[in-house]
């Protein structure tokens, strides 16, 4: 494994997605290539697997590190996995035995200074997985009124000091633009210090950068609509393999194969069901599976996520 990477629950995502020699898989979120790479290797000598991002940077670095070993059975495009439906048919993937969402950020996207993905690495307020589309973080930063803001922070990141942040930015941007995540932090650090009574595990800018960077990419509809163009693209027996790190993602999740299970959506006063939906997935996550403590203490950035996985059901 390539220094600096270390995929998450590695051994659990390849337990649940069992990929098997000659079965087609899709990674929706290559990443660092971490998981690629194994799902590869298990599924030699003639599987294939169809690696999607839209951060052209992940794109060429998995291309450059894997294509000396697995050579045309790793197939590779740019593109957000909003749009597999479209990308996957198109790439000899529309019928497919396993798909993995990894949603969290990698090691080399926290680590870039030109993106300002992470406070502690700084750079541009940027943000985006695609820096030629959408609009930067810095944008919205300078564009947005007070309300929008505090309502940006709460809907996406949680943050419970939405107000407050938000009028401190507005205060800010009248003298100087936020355009650098140092300058952002160090400004939510001096609104929200942090209490020297209780032990602090994140910075007090986590929730405010988790908030923007979902914005800018429009990270949860996407998720919504990845979830079910791979749903479909599963053959009966095919798994469905998440990985989520903060409840907003893991909800959407949560519920998504809850509906699938479930089947039928008629209202629940109807007698019987005129719908006709039949269930599409089996769980097999119950309960959803977190890392050891080994795991975390190995890889800190671990602590927070969560997996779960569904079979697909025969038609």
């Amino acid at each position: 494994m390539e220094a600096g990477h270390t995929p998450v629950l590695a051994e659990e995502v390849m337990s649940m997605l069992a990929p098997a020699p000659g079965s087609l898989q899709i990674d929706a979120t290559l990443g660092g290539g971490g998981h690629t790479e194994r799902i590869l290797e298990a599924t030699d000598p003639d599987g294939r697997l169809l690696g999607v991002d839209a951060d052209g940077a992940a794109i060429a670095r998995v291309d450059g590190r894997l294509r000396p070993r697995f050579g045309d059975r790793l197939v590779l495009r740019q593109a957000n996995f909003r749009e597999l439906a479209q990308v996957a048919p198109a790439a000899g993937f529309d019928r497919i035995d396993g798909a993995l969402f990894d949603l969290g950020l990698s090691s080399y996207q926290l680590a870039d200074p030109e993106r300002g993905f992470g406070f502690r690495t700084g750079g541009p307020l940027d943000m985006r997985f695609d820096t030629g589309r959408g609009v930067p973080a810095s944008e919205l930063l300078a564009t947005l009124d007070g309300n929008e803001l505090a309502a940006l922070f709460r809907r996406y990141g949680e943050e419970p000091k939405a107000g407050r942040i938000a009028r401190a930015v507005v205060e800010a941007r009248r003298t100087t633009p936020i355009a650098t995540a140092e300058e952002l932090a160090a400004l939510i650090e001096r609104v929200v210090p942090p209490n020297p009574r209780q032990p602090r595990r994140t910075h007090p800018a986590t929730r405010v950068f988790q908030a923007l960077r979902i914005a800018v990419n429009e990270e949860l509809d996407a998720l919504a609509v990845g979830l079910a163009a791979a749903l479909d693209l599963l053959r009966p027996g095919g798994r469905l393999v998440v990985l989520s790190y903060h409840s907003l993602e893991d909800r959407i999740v949560k519920r998504f194969i809850a509906g699938e299970r479930r089947g039928c959506v008629c209202p629940p006063e109807l007698p019987v069901c005129v719908c006709g939906r039949n269930p599409r997935l089996r769980l097999l996550t119950r309960p959803s599976l977190t890392p050891s403590a080994d795991e975390i203490a190995a890889n800190p950035r671990a602590r927070s996520a969560r997996l779960r996985a569904a079979e697909r059901l025969a038609a």
